[in-house]
């Protein structure tokens, strides 16, 4: 196990080198640039959920496509994959992380909205999408596209299982001293009963959940930052100037500089809000939608989203961790629970109340991302069945093994699945481009596209 935890160390260290994270990045400025920074349009994007009528084809609403992306997204790596990022990359760590968040933005949008446009639909009516459809359907390289399928049936055991059933173990063997493997077994019952329904059932799930865990982790934190609100100015200097220092900063949080914050900032920042990694667009291409430009304004709501809880995350630990000397930055284990645990009587619950519902979302929602890729490669329901039995297992043992191993084994299947997407998103920027200008730009938002109304392209 030592030698596989090394190996996979090792591995994940060379996949997240320079290359990926320029690549990564620099796909954000990219399309922030060359959609002349679509963040803007946030407020329209809102108002479009808001509204949220939509009279075209598609298995669930613009709304639970939302609900159930974002239950994905917003998950342990807004928590823990923030801890993380502190203690193995320093403050500034959560600087480029926020800057991923704010850039990926656009990506996010361009892949969700190449998702909708490429989109194709099964004889029983379904309609199925994702980067491998746009792959497919938009470059015409099969082989690629089932290149991101494997990645993302494989990223998703990772990212989407071991992670968040292990964080669920460990906060709250750490909150009630309940045994992890009860935990995991737990877990692992709950996830198969909901993932039987499918689409429908965990989109319903999730849309009940997800406002209600995001409103309770959100007071937790504005009353961690009414606590130490004097030293908030001292806590956002230290982010910034570690974020560009390429030496240590000074005192407890000591002993990083700028190669390892941008490294774990910007390896996290992807875990905690997807950006190019094709996950999203795997479930917002089922979207009820008049046009994909509307979807992919929809979709990077989401992506807002995890900035917000990350920023609200990152300044709690290190504000925590400069008030208090015991706090151990380096100690990721412990890192959020120690800064929760401020809050009189009922902070460890709060967050462990937190992390369970959203590790819960997120597994659910990755499920089915898994599903798909499975079904893209095979096309047979027993594949999917026998994919949704080794995902419940590796929710048990996500819950047992070592957070090391896991996260590491996570952050490796991530960067394999952004690779083909990356691709996707470079070579169809023009179609990108194309589509924005015809309903956002000339402003025809409302307008409905007729390859929304009768999706043309069909699954064989």
């Amino acid at each position: 196990m030592e030698t596989l935890s090394s190996w996979i160390a090792w591995a994940d260290s060379f996949i997240w080198g320079p290359p990926l994270l320029v690549l990564l990045l620099g796909t954000h400025i990219f399309y922030t640039i060359r959609l002349k920074f679509v963040q803007r349009h946030l407020i329209k994007a809102f108002g479009i959920i808001i509204k949220r009528k939509e009279d075209s084809q598609g298995n669930i609403s613009p709304v639970s496509a939302l609900a159930v992306a974002m239950a994905s997204t917003i998950g342990t790596g807004n928590i823990i994959g923030v801890a993380t990022a502190i203690a193995m990359g320093g403050p500034g760590a959560v600087f480029w992380c926020l800057m991923t968040g704010i850039f990926g933005m656009s990506t996010k949008y361009a892949e969700s909205l190449l998702a909708v446009k490429y989109r194709a639909k099964d004889s029983n009516g379904e309609v199925h999408g994702g980067p491998m459809y746009t792959i497919y359907n938009g470059l015409g390289m099969r082989w690629l596209a089932i290149l991101f399928s494997i990645t993302g049936a494989i990223a998703v055991i990772g990212t989407g299982d071991l992670v968040q059933s292990n964080a669920i173990a460990a906060i709250v063997n750490r909150t009630f001293s309940v045994p992890n493997w009860i935990t995991g077994l737990a877990v692992a019952i709950v996830i198969a009963l909901v993932v039987i329904g499918g689409l429908q059932s965990i989109a319903s799930v999730c849309t009940k959940l997800v406002p209600l865990m995001s409103t309770i982790y959100l007071l937790g934190c504005f009353t961690l930052l009414i606590i130490n609100v004097k030293i908030l100015p001292e806590a956002i200097a230290v982010i910034v100037k570690s974020a560009f220092s390429a030496k240590a900063v000074t005192g407890g949080l000591a002993g990083y500089g700028l190669m390892l914050a941008a490294r774990y900032g910007i390896a996290r920042g992807l875990f905690s809000n997807e950006a190019g990694m094709g996950s999203e667009p795997i479930v917002a291409a089922t979207a009820q939608a008049r046009n994909a430009v509307r979807q992919g304004l929809v979709s990077y709501t989401g992506t807002a989203c995890t900035i917000v809880i990350c920023a609200l995350t990152g300044l709690v630990i290190v504000s925590s961790a400069i008030a208090n000397d015991s706090i151990d930055i380096a100690n990721n284990q412990l890192l959020t629970q120690a800064a929760f645990e401020q809050i009189p009587y009922c902070g460890k619950y709060i967050l462990a109340f937190s992390i369970f519902a959203f590790a819960i979302t997120t597994v659910l929602g990755w499920c089915y991302y898994g599903e798909q890729c499975v079904l893209f490669i095979c096309k047979k329901k027993a594949a999917i069945i026998g994919y949704r039995v080794l995902f419940v297992i590796a929710a048990f043992l996500g819950s047992i093994g070592s957070i090391a191993i896991v996260w590491d084994f996570s952050d490796l299947a991530n960067g394999f699945m952004v690779f083909p997407n990356i691709v996707s998103l470079l070579f169809l920027s023009n179609k990108v481009v194309e589509e924005t200008r015809k309903y956002l730009w000339s402003k025809h938002l409302y307008d409905l596209d007729p390859d929304c109304q009768d999706i043309k392209y069909k699954i064989q």
